[in-house]
């Protein structure tokens, strides 16, 4: 059976309404909902084949959701759907996350965190504001370091990619301990202490499930170097805060790259934070900017509506999320 069109629940700008034209391709047309009047809207979305969303909690009316159990996906077009109350949801609907959407401009954050970090670019340039003129003090080199990365999906793939390129060695921990993208050592999460304790750097760049939850706390700290660099861009649950904060107050040598805060506006409508982390001079700060912006995001809605497409055309669409992550 012939699926229905592919229906976005949110405004899309004459730009982007051309690219969900280009790569639909011949697999279905597009309904903007956006354009249609309360009496088509729950005729649209009782067609629908696939849905594209940023955020149905906002998009559509609570009255709305069951009648998209019919489709055959609901894709989002971010990687991260923590925050989206996933549970309001058709039960047998497949829901699936933009995962790996702005990989590439993440990776290369992480290595400009990790080398600000390594060259201690910004502690130095503190020090110069100060008169202090430390031309031979003390920095790192990369090269032939351990870079371990918590979460080996798109973002850690694209990272190591990266980082080899600069002569580290690659670490990693994902589910299934094995990934088809080369790694000098790859584990499950029951072998994260193993990499803790190797690992250089740490890059967190895992989905925030239940299991995630809280999965770096002063135990695992403990475990890593003195001097490593621990570098987050994915959610700030994943690491304790109060864990963290003491951490960095007792070892000073150890620096925090933090790009993905615990309290932040998309999520939760504000920017927080319960210690503070920027009056330290081991901690970096950036405002989970990691995935870039401008011509990117025409990137990850082409990698979205891509998995619309497959959807459309009968076949598995890509990053479908599990029981787990509809629980957060």
């Amino acid at each position: 059976m012939a699926a229905g069109p592919l229906v976005v629940t949110y405004e899309l700008s004459r730009r982007s309404r051309a690219i969900v034209e280009e790569e639909l391709g011949g697999a279905g047309n597009a309904v903007y909902l956006r354009d249609l009047d309360a009496g088509e809207r729950g005729a649209a979305l009782q067609a629908a084949g696939a849905v594209l969303a940023y955020n149905t909690a906002v998009e559509l009316a609570p009255e709305e959701l069951p009648l998209i159990a019919g489709a055959r996906l609901l894709q989002f077009t971010t990687a991260g759907i923590d925050w989206i109350p996933l549970s309001e949801l058709p039960p047998g609907l497949a829901v699936a996350c933009n995962a790996g959407a702005s990989a590439e401009p993440m990776a290369e954050h992480i290595l400009a965190m990790s080398l600000a970090a390594a060259k201690r670019l910004f502690a130095e340039h503190a020090n110069l504001a100060r008169g202090e003129f430390n031309q031979r003090s003390k920095n790192r080199m990369l090269q032939g370091a351990v870079c371990g990365i918590l979460g080996f999906g798109g973002v850690g793939v694209a990272t190591a990619r990266l980082i080899r390129a600069v002569g580290m060695r690659v670490y990693a921990i994902n589910r299934r301990g094995a990934s088809e993208e080369p790694t000098d050592w790859i584990g499950t999460p029951d072998r994260l202490g193993e990499m803790l304790r190797a690992a250089d750097v740490l890059v967190v760049a895992a989905s925030l499930t239940k299991a995630t939850d809280g999965m770096i706390g002063a135990r695992e700290l403990s475990l890593m170097k003195d001097d490593a660099i621990l570098v987050n861009v994915a959610r700030g649950e994943i690491v304790g805060e109060a864990a963290l904060y003491a951490h960095l107050v007792t070892h000073p040598g150890f620096t925090a790259c933090i790009d993905a805060w615990w309290v932040e506006p998309v999520r939760h409508g504000r920017f927080a934070m319960s210690h503070p982390f920027l009056d330290l001079p081991n901690v970096i700060g950036s405002p989970h900017n990691s995935a870039g912006g401008g011509v990117w995001r025409d990137v990850a809605l082409r990698r979205a509506v891509a998995n619309c497409r497959r959807a459309l055309s009968g076949e598995t669409p890509l990053h479908v999320i599990g029981p787990d992550e509809r629980i957060m």
